[in-house]
């Protein structure tokens, strides 16, 4: 079928602490046959996934993605002074769209993570309104998962490139490095905390009480990772998804070739040469 751009919504949400996000909602052309949230990944704005939206659109689906708070058109005018928890953007913002979502009624409620959009589902408090959830590039973000020179820059970016950035602009200017929108210095912090160890944040001993919050999810998971996906490999990808003890959670390994890409990396997913992969996916949410 072929994609019909699908024109969008912007509107605007408050979380419950009142922090304002800038969402947009795109449309099918009937009746929707269900409803997606797109979750991203650290530091992409929800235009990343304008396209995969539109595509899902065309499909049948009403669509959803937001930008979470200090990002893309919800970014504050002082990155400095955002004080945050990394897991806010689960828990309080993708929170706030999914409650959003599920008042319109229309539907059964799927979602789609892009790496931090995977760790996400576990983090809400109501895991219990999505039917079926799909991840691509979802892990668990230590470098021991890594090949060796992906290991290597990992490690500059987390002790010198990145404390370097945040001591003197005072949140992590990852536009500067290429890498990505700004991050809140919050996020960096606890973010380069969390991937010192193989299984992420599970293995912080101060957040015992995730273990039960991820075993709340019941709901079928496909976790999609590539061969080729640096950050986040098919092993990497086995370490975090362990979390979700309760959850049936299918693993699927994707070979850049076998979609007829020469690459897919963490962030070709999304792009419209994994066309063939985006099918699938919906019609296994659908499903």
């Amino acid at each position: 079928m072929t994609t019909v751009p699908a024109a969008f919504t912007p509107f605007t949400l408050t979380a419950a602490d009142g922090c304002c996000l800038q969402a947009r909602r795109f449309g099918p052309t009937g009746e929707p046959a269900g409803q997606l949230v797109i979750a991203g990944a650290t530091g992409v704005p929800q235009r990343f996934y304008a396209r995969f939206a539109e595509f899902a659109a065309a499909q049948g689906m009403e669509v959803w993605t937001l930008d979470y708070r200090g990002i893309g058109l919800s970014r504050v005018s002082d990155l400095r002074a955002l004080r945050m928890d990394y897991r806010d953007w689960a828990r309080l913002d993708l929170a706030a769209l999914l409650d959003h979502v599920v008042a319109q009624g229309r539907g059964p409620l799927w979602m789609v993570g892009h790496s931090y959009g995977g760790h996400a589902l576990g983090l809400l408090p109501h895991p219990d309104q999505i039917s079926r959830c799909a991840t691509f590039a979802t892990g668990a973000g230590w470098h021991g998962w890594m090949p060796p020179l992906e290991r290597w820059r990992v490690r500059v970016m987390w002790h010198v490139l990145g404390p370097l950035v945040v001591r003197l602009k005072g949140y992590l200017a990852w536009s500067l490095l290429g890498m990505g929108e700004d991050l809140p210095r919050d996020v960096f912090v606890q973010w380069r905390r969390w991937c010192q160890w193989p299984r992420y944040f599970f293995d912080d001993p101060e957040l015992p009480e995730l273990a039960e919050a991820f075993a709340r999810v019941r709901i079928p998971i496909r976790a999609i990772n590539a061969t080729d996906d640096a950050w986040a490999p098919p092993a990497s990808r086995d370490a975090f998804m362990a979390g979700y003890t309760n959850a049936q959670v299918e693993a699927v390994t994707v070979n850049p070739a076998d979609l007829g890409m020469r690459a897919v990396g963490h962030m070709d997913y999304f792009r419209p040469q994994a066309l063939p992969l985006w099918r699938e996916t919906l019609d296994w949410l659908r499903r």
